[in-house]
């Protein structure tokens, strides 16, 4: 794995390791508690017919991790496709994204970034879960932890050369600092994370802030009815991009007008089929062109 770009990492603090143990160490069963009831009418399930499917351990500086991996059963060289999280952890839903890659004949692999601070899934409030857990994650460990997740694959049946990275929510955050942050990246997909916000020791840079200095080029899958994430920061990040790197430059959003946050998330009342299925399909094509 090539060395990850210094510009990003001057931006993070130290990340001091210890060996205090890990609150999670295994993934959740079925869904995060604090996402709310299951809209179980539109939940896409996908199969593991054909392949490789399940819960892995990732080492990392500090001990392991969990995390759930699904490959086409007897295949190597695959392209690689990291998954990255929503606030809610690695549950059901970003299990069965990983399984909708891996039909596509990739290796996708989510790895549990919050596993050292605890286990967002026996949490039923967000508010708690966000002041006990997500607003505890340093971007330093999350970058670590999936360049850890990448070299683990690249050891078990992908190809380090064709390295993506997708993320929803607080993982499509993730995904725009990736792509900062590691020059072996080919191409990312961020769906409706935040683009701008309030810095601290935890949070030191924001997407708007490392846009010149992309590696990969990102596809941005956004809603214009978005509460949280204005389509004003969404022309922010564009005016960024287009004073970067090539990959910034080659980056692109798509914002559906009528879509709320979390539209792509089948198992919540958010879902809208028709923009899913649009995002699902450019997503797509955005890894064809690049990995």
């Amino acid at each position: 794995m090539n060395k990850p770009s210094p510009e990003f990492d001057s931006l993070l603090p130290p990340l001091t390791l210890n060996r205090r143990g890990f609150l999670t160490t295994s993934l959740a069963t079925g869904f995060t508690l604090a996402a709310g009831p299951v809209m179980a009418s539109t939940v896409v399930t996908t199969d593991t017919n054909g392949l490789t499917a399940g819960e892995v351990k990732i080492p990392v500086a500090d001990g392991s991790i969990p995390a759930y991996r699904a490959a086409p059963a007897g295949k190597t060289n695959l392209g690689t496709i990291l998954v990255v999280q929503e606030i809610f952890g690695v549950h059901e839903y970003m299990k069965d994204v990983c399984r909708r890659f891996a039909k596509l004949g990739y290796l996708a692999i989510a790895p549990e970034l919050y596993a050292r601070q605890g286990d967002p899934s026996k949490y039923t409030e967000n508010a708690k879960l966000f002041a006990e857990i997500v607003n505890k994650v340093p971007d330093a460990q999350v970058m670590g932890d999936l360049d850890a997740t990448a070299k683990w694959a690249a050891a078990n049946g992908g190809d380090p050369k064709r390295l993506g990275i997708t993320g929803f929510c607080w993982g499509g955050r993730i995904v725009w600092l990736y792509s900062a942050h590691n020059p072996a990246l080919k191409a990312g997909v961020a769906w409706y994370g935040r683009l701008v916000g309030d810095k601290d020791a935890m949070k030191p840079a924001h997407p708007v802030d490392i846009a010149a200095k992309m590696h990969a080029p990102v596809l941005g899958l956004y809603g214009g009815e978005d509460a949280g994430i204005p389509v004003s920061t969404v022309d922010t990040m564009k005016a960024a991009l287009a004073n970067g790197s090539a990959a910034a430059k080659a980056s692109s959003f798509v914002v559906y007008p009528k879509a709320p946050h979390a539209f792509h998330a089948d198992y919540r009342p958010s879902y809208r089929e028709q923009e899913a299925k649009d995002g699902w399909a450019k997503a797509q094509d955005w890894f064809k062109k690049y990995l």
